[in-house]
């Protein structure tokens, strides 16, 4: 089923620091640094503008999580929903944001994340209900506490995907490796004639 004219709008976050990945041994800001030859920002961002969803890329200096979604949520207040999607995921499929794009479509939850293979990922959807919440964010802990009161009120959703990229955040040197090798294995597969 098509997606209707108003879906929610992708955020897209990329105003962290990324001091772990430095800390690890990377010589650049984790978003910058180089995945199959293109900045892993860039696939991110990709991977969003092909699912052919509305989005924002939230990439001025904020303190905190919390601090970067309020204001991306501030810049696009009138969105029928929100994805909230770190920009150092580039592996998750522009399918599977349409899929969390669904769920607020067909008012299942008010608040749903990607599970793969029992893990938590993003991105994670919220209703227009849950718009006073996110405004309300600020510090380093993101949306968890609107995602705990949804879940609270019976109003939270885990939707299985067989998306590894919802879980595959760039955060060190290591994870940006396991990434490339993921890649290569989706390519080869995707070369072989498999889906």
């Amino acid at each position: 089923m098509p997606l209707p004219l108003t879906p929610p709008t992708v955020l897209i976050l990329a105003s962290g620091r990324g001091e772990r990945f430095k800390a690890s041994g990377g010589s650049v800001h984790k978003l910058q640094a180089l995945l199959a030859g293109k900045p892993v920002l860039l696939h991110t961002l990709d991977a969003v503008r092909a699912s052919g969803l509305p989005w924002h890329l939230e990439d001025a200096g904020h303190p905190g999580m919390g601090d970067s979604i309020a204001a991306a949520v501030r810049q696009t207040v009138s969105a029928a929903g929100w994805l909230v999607l770190p920009g150092d995921l580039p592996l998750v499929q522009p399918a599977t944001l349409r899929a969390m794009a669904q769920v607020l479509l067909d008012q299942r939850a008010m608040v749903a994340w990607p599970e793969f293979a029992g893990e938590r990922g993003h991105p994670v959807a919220f209703g227009r209900d849950c718009l006073e919440g996110l405004l309300a964010l600020s510090g380093e802990k993101g949306a968890a506490p609107v995602v705990r009161h949804w879940e609270q009120l019976g109003r939270g959703l885990a939707v299985p995907v067989q998306d590894e990229g919802v879980v595959s955040d760039i955060d060190t040197v290591q994870a940006l490796q396991r990434a490339e090798a993921l890649l290569a294995k989706t390519q080869v597969h995707r070369d072989a004639g498999g889906r």
